[in-house]
């Protein structure tokens, strides 16, 4: 898509904790470890393997395909929030126990059973708007 112009995008699904936000978003399609997985004190990804390694979700919406690992991943992300490095917000595609309890213990609205697939969507750089009360998540590219 070199040269080609993208358009502002709404995915609509469904929310899992209210609220809005919008930030940058920062976008992985692999699932992220929490245990072992995240820096809570300055809320980076430090999975040696991870796409992301090294680089800090905080603040930013972050669109990944959902937690896995340990039952620690919720307590990484609460810790994250406790120490101000959280996420703004979250939109994921994958559901699981680790992830639900996660979205709630960080209060950042959250948003998944898009009708669109994100990762075909959403460019990490992009502004990202999360209506978690409405479902939405609207995707502006830099630029527009």
């Amino acid at each position: 898509m070199t040269g080609t112009r993208r358009e502002q995008v709404v995915l609509t699904g469904r929310g899992l904790v209210g609220g809005v936000a919008e930030g940058e978003a920062l976008v992985t399609r692999e699932a992220i470890s929490g245990w072992g997985g995240v820096e809570p004190r300055r809320g980076r990804v430090i999975e040696s393997r991870h796409e992301l390694v090294g680089q800090s979700f905080a603040g930013k919406v972050l669109v990944f395909r959902g937690a896995k690992g340990s039952s620690g991943w919720s307590g990484m992300f609460h810790m994250s929030r406790l120490m101000g490095s959280a996420p703004a917000a979250m939109v994921f595609t994958t559901m699981n126990t680790k992830i639900a309890l996660g979205v709630v213990v960080t209060h950042v609205p959250a948003v998944t059973d898009l009708d669109g697939d994100p990762f075909e969507v959403i460019r990490t750089g992009d502004w990202v708007r999360v209506d978690a009360d409405r479902g939405q998540v609207i995707v502006t590219p830099p630029g527009r």
